[in-house]
């Protein structure tokens, strides 16, 4: 398809959405607020989508991400790696044929079970764009990070860890909570965290009230020391000595994997993930 269209990653608790213009790749306006899935009500989507071309204008809307979960707008299915953007493409889900679609998402169906949403569409972005090689370990750092093997521009696999949504459920539900206020830097504190991770996490994660208690280590560091804990259990889990990864992730986010990746001697390069989203929706849009 060509001409303008109407781009839209819809996450569970964000949304972003864009306006990509009548040559198909300039961004002419863009929004991003709290509306994601589980800020909709059943039944809500088709009144979300028509106030979104309120905004951004009366266009084709493409939509990634979790409004094609079971809690989403409508339920469609996983396709199994390896994977291309073609097959996205020819999988879509028209809610309305040639107005609005929704993508499928992407599954590891073996001993290992694993699915993910609107990741592939920025994996796969990073690939078109240029912005990653062909052969590419990425890294998706997040609430639940995605790390994704890219063997021949194809999405070979894929596997998912919790540390960002492990770290959120210490620092509000744990009796860590009074140690963990402190922001997280990249600094001493983290690094010392990432020495520390691996196999003995539980009893390191104690350690941080003990340390407090104690007076070893002052509250300040240690919610930085935490998510060295919790990225570097992450990254180690990898094997990612000598080799190039790519993050696909905010700057403050990624550094701390960049930091953590380098500590096992990997090579992170920073990759912008919105752009690489962009050119994602966009190669999938020119596919249909």
């Amino acid at each position: 398809m060509e001409g303008p269209f109407l781009a839209v990653d819809w996450g569970t608790t964000n949304r972003r959405a864009w306006r990509i213009g009548a040559d198909g790749r300039t961004v002419e306006a863009e929004e991003c607020d709290g509306r994601g899935i589980l800020s909709v009500a059943p039944g809500g989507f088709a009144a979300e989508a028509a106030a979104i071309r309120e905004r951004l204008g009366d266009l084709p809307m493409l939509c990634a991400g979790m409004a094609g979960s079971n809690r989403g707008w409508i339920e469609t299915p996983y396709l199994p790696c390896p994977l291309i953007l073609d097959a996205i493409a020819d999988a879509m889900t028209w809610v309305e044929p040639g107005r609005t679609a929704i993508l499928p998402g992407a599954a590891m169906t073996g001993d290992r079970p694993d699915v993910m949403r609107g990741e592939e569409v920025q994996l796969l972005g990073a690939l078109a764009a240029g912005l990653a090689p062909p052969d590419a370990l990425l890294c998706q750092p997040g609430t639940h990070c995605k790390w994704a093997e890219m063997a021949g521009g194809r999405l070979a696999g894929f596997v998912t860890a919790m540390p960002g949504e492990l770290f959120a459920l210490l620092k509000a539900h744990s009796l860590l909570d009074p140690q963990l206020s402190g922001a997280v830097a990249p600094g001493p504190a983290f690094l010392e965290g990432v020495a520390d991770s691996g196999a003995d996490l539980l009893s390191r994660l104690f350690g941080i009230r003990a340390a407090s208690l104690l007076g070893r280590r002052g509250d300040a560091d240690a919610a930085s020391y935490a998510s060295g804990l919790l990225i570097g259990t992450d990254v180690a889990a990898r094997g990612v000595a000598g080799r190039d990864v790519h993050v696909l992730a905010a700057p403050a986010l990624g550094a701390l994997y960049g930091a953590a990746i380098t500590a096992f001697g990997g090579r992170a390069h920073a990759v912008d993930s919105h752009a690489a989203f962009l050119a994602g929706i966009i190669a999938l849009w020119r596919r249909l």
